[in-house]
């Protein structure tokens, strides 16, 4: 299929919860040849930014063809996570944005950077909440329904309470002063299991007194570890008249 044949998709969200964290909604808008679909889905306990993040992928997930797609949000979230590249950033890191702690969201971060892939080419378009924009607000019309309707609320399976993502900040933090001992141990920087590597040649100083005959190497981040099992000494000749 050429890119003339692909279909081109309008796909407008929004969301929100009340109060924030709270119960939540979103509703999207999708065409396609002049074609229109709504959906919306409201759940139990969850924040704005996961709300703005579900809508979009959302409609994403439900298409089933290569497509182009031109999103639409007001959502700066959303707009900054993915052109100014902290989402990839993030996902390179494992999900961490700094030492010690997580990406927000990263579990629908990594669903919306699935998403795109390399199966659709997709748009994002920033536009003004409560502008006027008529797309824009029947979303938040559809959101405002879904986030009411309590009948029909599911749970927000992947929402962590802010006070249980600090505990695990202050557990990591703890963590990343473990030692890295053996092959199989998580990495302090990234948390991917470390691999053991030898290295292909190995130059001896003539005043080294010791080498290390391996190393352990993350796969993710490239850290390298030197540990003290690897640890070799070099036994010095007696009979040489140096040093």
């Amino acid at each position: 299929m050429s890119w003339d044949e692909i279909p081109i998709i309008d796909l407008h969200s929004d969301g929100g919860a009340e109060p924030n964290p709270g119960k939540g909604g979103f509703g999207i808008i999708m065409v396609y040849k002049g074609k229109r679909k709504e959906f919306k889905q409201g759940y139990k306990l969850t924040t704005n930014n996961r709300m703005e993040l579900l809508g979009v992928i959302y409609g994403l997930e439900r298409l089933k063809t290569k497509s182009i797609v031109n999103v639409f949000t007001d959502s700066r979230y959303i707009i900054d996570g993915i052109t100014k590249g902290w989402a990839e950033k993030w996902k390179s890191k494992n999900w961490f944005r700094t030492k010690n702690k997580m990406a927000i969201n990263h579990d629908l971060w990594e669903r919306l950077l699935t998403a795109i892939g390399e199966q659709h080419e997709v748009k994002f378009n920033w536009v003004k909440g409560h502008a006027g924009h008529a797309e824009n607000e029947r979303c938040d019309e559809l959101a405002g329904i879904a986030l009411n309707d309590v009948n029909t609320h599911v749970e927000d399976a992947g929402y962590v309470p802010k006070e249980k993502t600090e505990r695990a900040e202050k557990t990591n933090k703890v963590y990343n002063k473990t030692k890295i001992e053996n092959e199989g141990d998580a990495c302090r920087k990234c948390r991917t299991s470390v691999i053991k590597k030898t290295p292909k040649k190995r130059k001896i100083k003539q005043h080294q007194s010791y080498y290390f005959e391996y190393y352990l190497f993350c796969p993710n981040c490239k850290t390298m570890y030197m540990v003290e099992d690897a640890k070799r000494t070099i036994e010095k000749n007696k009979n040489s008249l140096f040093d």
